[in-house]
């Protein structure tokens, strides 16, 4: 088994009422923690990967670990690449055989940003691949991307329906209150708008700024029609806390097969805990 397009998995947690989890990795280290939480879990899976994080690891090289990852553990995993706003890159990788994008073109008006979305997902097709992107606009730091918290808003109800119409993507990302990164103070989400997008759409919805959400919140937002969760920051602290308490107890370590252990299985107990949260365990 190879990795695969996320339609399908998206699809059939819609209808199932879970959401997958999409989390955000760097290296060889970072897939193999959440492949094998997924294994264990029996969940689908999806491999997200900023424009960024590309840059440092490899586009090849991330590629091939994914599907190494695929066939050996046999559960439904998905390479995305995550808020990539230069359709031609989006292309370039499309042809390289990642199998899920998303084109961030939020920052452009509405009619620019039909027009650049359109644009990819008529591409995709050709391909078998997935499309996402979003209308409404995030705050906070996803990598290179950072969105002031005066520039971000939340997605109209109204303007979704035709954003979705006319760009034709497999699933819409929506801005309800989260933000990229840590959160300063308790989010406060937006839940009623998030009914009212999903009663007046029919395809996946994305939750993005997944990381630092009360469980007992993204599990309402999976009520309301969100099939699909990004989860970053919450996995690189427990992995960094992780090392840089194995360093600082061991001054004379020099092995990064023992000190990115630890690192390892701290993100893993995460990426289970995130699994379950979403429901997703038991849906390979």
């Amino acid at each position: 088994m190879s990795v695969v397009s996320a339609k399908n998995m998206l699809d059939k947690a819609k209808l199932g009422g879970y959401a997958v989890p999409a989390f955000n990795i760097h290296n060889l280290e970072t897939v193999q923690v959440v492949a094998e939480a997924a294994a264990e879990c029996e969940s689908p899976l999806m491999i997200a990967a900023t424009p960024s994080t590309l840059t440092y690891a490899g586009t090849d090289y991330l590629l091939a670990i994914a599907n190494v990852a695929a066939k050996r553990y046999g559960v439904p995993i998905s390479i995305h690449l995550d808020h990539a706003e230069d359709v031609d890159y989006i292309k370039s990788l499309i042809e390289m055989g990642y199998k899920s994008v998303m084109i961030d073109a939020s920052h452009h008006p509405f009619e620019n940003n039909i027009k650049i979305v359109r644009e990819v997902v008529d591409y995709a097709a050709k391909y078998g691949v997935s499309v996402e992107a979003e209308l409404g606009r995030l705050g906070g730091i996803e990598d290179d991307l950072v969105v002031d918290e005066k520039d971000s808003f939340l997605t109209d109800p109204d303007s979704a329906v035709e954003y979705v119409e006319r760009t034709g993507i497999d699933s819409f990302a929506v801005a309800i209150g989260t933000a990229h990164g840590l959160y300063k103070s308790d989010p406060k989400l937006d839940f009623d708008r998030l009914a009212v997008i999903n009663e007046k759409l029919d395809v996946p919805l994305v939750l993005h700024g997944g990381s630092g959400i009360p469980e007992a919140d993204v599990k309402r937002t999976i009520d309301l029609g969100i099939s699909k969760v990004n989860i970053a920051t919450e996995l690189k602290i427990p992995f960094a806390k992780a090392v840089r308490k194995y360093l600082t107890e061991n001054l004379d370590a020099n092995d990064p097969r023992k000190y990115l252990t630890p690192g390892k299985e701290a993100m893993k107990k995460v990426a289970i805990q995130k699994i379950l949260m979403c429901g997703s365990d038991g849906k390979a």
